[in-house]
């Protein structure tokens, strides 16, 4: 393809002409050539220098959070040891904490739990054994509201959240807080009565304690659901 263009023309005396006309200039082209070289050349250059600038950020930002992690982790040898054991068995299973401040440690949908939360505050628990419950672990789960009493009479550590569409169990371990969650299900299904279910619990508890743990310690035996928030309704009119 021919290109019509303005050239100037270059003597040896150093007198220069202006010649317009439409033929080709190899000059030119060699000239329009490296000027589009180093345009893009530039260009590259410039992307690179950006993509580096905004790969040692990201590096510096990842030194400074894993120092400041440090930092927070290093704190929680003054935690209770229940809580520390807690969060070396969740450090473990999932890597590190998706945030850390000075009273909790949490991990955002890592294993079957929508939230993990490791408190510093524990709380004395005697059911079905006497135990400090530092760790609670929540599923997105709707619960009938006619189901609420009874599982609130099962175990006080397991909670219901209707609003957020939650359900939870708090306790030391994950595998009690699967055991938990398992027994709530039977409960929420009917498949046990209340009594059933503690009763069960303290028998699975004991075979733990044994050396041989049940399935219903080793995974949740039921699904999930993503559309568990029940935002209620209004009862006050503009």
């Amino acid at each position: 393809m021919s290109v019509k263009i303005n050239t100037y023309k270059f003597f040896k005396n150093g007198n220069h002409q202006l010649s317009c006309g439409s033929h080709k200039h190899s000059i030119t082209k060699k000239l329009l050539i490296l000027v589009a070289a180093f345009t893009l050349s530039s260009g590259v250059f410039a992307q690179d220098m950006k993509m580096e600038k905004d790969m040692m950020d990201k590096d510096m930002k990842m030194k400074k959070d894993g120092a400041k992690m440090k930092m927070d982790m290093d704190a929680m040898k003054n935690w209770p040891m229940a809580s520390q054991m807690a969060v070396k068995e969740q450090t473990d299973l999932y890597g590190k904490p998706d945030e850390v401040t000075p009273t909790m440690v949490v991990w955002h949908n890592k294993g079957p739990w929508k939230k993990t939360v490791i408190s510093k505050m524990e709380s004395k628990h005697d059911f079905p054994k006497t135990h400090m419950d530092c760790m609670e672990q929540c599923i997105n789960y709707k619960v009938r509201l006619d189901k609420y009493d009874e599982l609130a009479h099962f175990d006080g550590s397991v909670t219901v959240d209707r609003t957020q569409g939650t359900l939870a169990a708090r306790c030391d371990k994950e595998e009690n807080n699967l055991l938990a969650l398992n027994l709530a299900y039977d409960v929420i299904t009917g498949k046990k009565s209340v009594e059933e279910a503690r009763k069960s619990y303290g028998e699975m508890i004991k075979q733990a304690m044994a050396g041989n743990k049940p399935e219903y310690m080793k995974k949740l035996m039921f699904s999930s659901n993503m559309n568990a928030a029940d935002s209620d309704m209004s009862t006050i009119n503009k």
